[in-house]
Formats: C-alpha cells, sequence, structure tokens
C-alpha cells in the first residue's frame, strides 16, 4: 500500500498527507452517518464541553464512559451566558466519540476495512488495534482552539505505538483551522501523561519541562477533502479556531499495537478491535 519512499517520510517527519486516497462518496458516506448521530441526539441530555484550555483535568463521568459508546460533546462557545444554546443543535457539537468504529454501521465498515489494516501495517505498526475513533466538526464560528499536544498522552504504551489516522471528511484550510504540526517534531519527548485513577479522577502528568514548539515552527496541512494524514505518537500537533463560516469536519482513529503493553491508566479502557483479520470492504 504505502512505498518505500512514503514509508521513509513518515519515519522522517513524524507524518505522511496521502492525498485525496478516498473518494468523495465515502466522505459524504461518513459525514451523514455523522449528522444522522447528531440529529438524532437530544441536546437536553447532557451539556458535556469538550475543550482542552483546562489542560485536561476533571473530565465529567459523560465523557469518561464514553470509551465504548457514541455520545455527542458540545462546543465550549454553543452556549450563551444563562445556558441556551445559540445555534442550530448541527451547529453546536464539538465531536463525537468513541466507539464509533464499533457501534456505527458507516463508520464500522470504513474503519475495519483491508486499506486501514495495511496503511497501519506499513507504518510498522505490528497487530494494528483500533482504541479510539472520533468525527470532529470544527464548526464554523465557534470552533475551538485545540491546545498542542501529542496522543501518546493519552494512548500510553510500552513500547510506543500508537498512530492517528486524521481523515478530512471536508477540506481544511488555516482559515478553519486545519490541522498544523511540528516542522521538526519527529522525536519529539513526550512530554505529559494524562492519567485516570481507579477513582475517576484524572491528572495530567508532566514527564518532562520542554516547552511546546512556537506556533511559528508549525506546519499547516491543508488538504482536500479525501485526503489522510498519519502521524506518530509523539508528534506535536494543534489546530487554530475557526472562526470561518466553512465548517472543517474530519474523523480520526487512533491505532495501537497489540505488541505493546498498554497502560492501565490511559483514560479509555474498552477493548481494541483488531485489524489483523481486516475485510477487503473499501479497498482501493
Amino acid at each position: 500500500m504505502l512505498t518505500q519512499a512514503q514509508q521513509q517520510a513518515y519515519q522522517t517527519q513524524g507524518h505522511l498527507v496521502l492525498d485525496e486516497l478516498f473518494s468523495p462518496q465515502q466522505m459524504h458516506t461518513l459525514r451523514q452517518a455523522a449528522l444522522k448521530i447528531v440529529d438524532d441526539f437530544d441536546p437536553e441530555s447532557t451539556r458535556s464541553v469538550f475543550s482542552t484550555d483546562n489542560a485536561d483535568t476533571n473530565r465529567d463521568h459523560y465523557f469518561l464512559e464514553s470509551g465504548d459508546k457514541v455520545r455527542c460533546f458540545f462546543e465550549e462557545e454553543a452556549f450563551s451566558s444563562s445556558g441556551e444554546l445559540q445555534q442550530d443543535k448541527s451547529l453546536s457539537i464539538n465531536k463525537i466519540g468513541h466507539a464509533l468504529h464499533v457501534l456505527s454501521p458507516e463508520f464500522k465498515a470504513f474503519s475495519q476495512s483491508k486499506i486501514i489494516s495495511d496503511i497501519a501495517k506499513g507504518l510498522g505498526v505490528v497487530a494494528p488495534e483500533i482504541r479510539q475513533s472520533m468525527y470532529i466538526f470544527k464548526q464554523p464560528k465557534i470552533g475551538g482552539v485545540i491546545r498542542w499536544h501529542q496522543d501518546a498522552s493519552y494512548f500510553y504504551t510500552m513500547p510506543m505505538s500508537v498512530v492517528t489516522f486524521w481523515f478530512a471528511i471536508e477540506d481544511a484550510t488555516l482559515l478553519n483551522g486545519c490541522l498544523q504540526v511540528d516542522k521538526a517534531g519527529a522525536n519529539f519527548p513526550l512530554k505529559e501523561q494524562f492519567k485516570r485513577y481507579p477513582d475517576d479522577s484524572t491528572e495530567l502528568v508532566q514527564l518532562t519541562n520542554i516547552k511546546w514548539p512556537a506556533n511559528e515552527r508549525a506546519l499547516p496541512l491543508e488538504v482536500k477533502a479525501g485526503s489522510l494524514v498519519v502521524f506518530n505518537g509523539v508528534l506535536p500537533h494543534f489546530s487554530e479556531a475557526n472562526r470561518s463560516d466553512k465548517s472543517r469536519h474530519a474523523f480520526t482513529l487512533h491505532i495501537t499495537s497489540a505488541q505493546a503493553q498498554y497502560d492501565k491508566l490511559n483514560w479509555l479502557q474498552a477493548e481494541p478491535v483488531s485489524l489483523t483479520s481486516s475485510s477487503g470492504l473499501l479497498s482501493n
């Protein structure tokens, strides 16, 4: 699936962009499935907001218990000071997580397809398995900033093995808050670990005092819909707020190796889905 040059680029840069790998119809199918989930969602059932401004502490039970469920989380700026939605429900959701790859037929078929398994193996993930899936909306006007972070902080394994698959459902640009990665961060030390203790308290533990890269060192990944960005667990990345009038939908998978030891204090402990015997669905 991957050429030797692509494999080398991934090892050197910590990320790889596969432009317009998937068809508009495939992305449309995922988008419609996500919108149907939001349409069926009762906005009065929760006020759980997803934000990274609080340094990932004090996550609520609605979030912590979502590892094997499909749940909607609001944008931080979705509500007025009195707690009312300021725009339509469909324009208020930050993301859906975290078991779309198991519980949604459309996302399951896509996530567990042979092409995903082949790419993971091509990147060096031995016995790949899906730990988490998310559909991210990055809503017009209110799509929030996602701070610099590393995904291995949340999916800590020994040895490090997590790889993020980031699928552009819509065009991603600087204007609508595209993904940005550290130009020189392929081997950046792991700075933090997000831990969930048996009593469900959480803590973001500092592992090193190294500073996050300056924003000027970021490489914006402006990509077309259907493109796939893959990056390793220690690559620092972030995204700016979306103040434009266009959304920036994306779908993500976090994949680890079954041969690596998955930390018992990782926040998500749902049973992983093996990609070792993935079907030929969506193979292209």
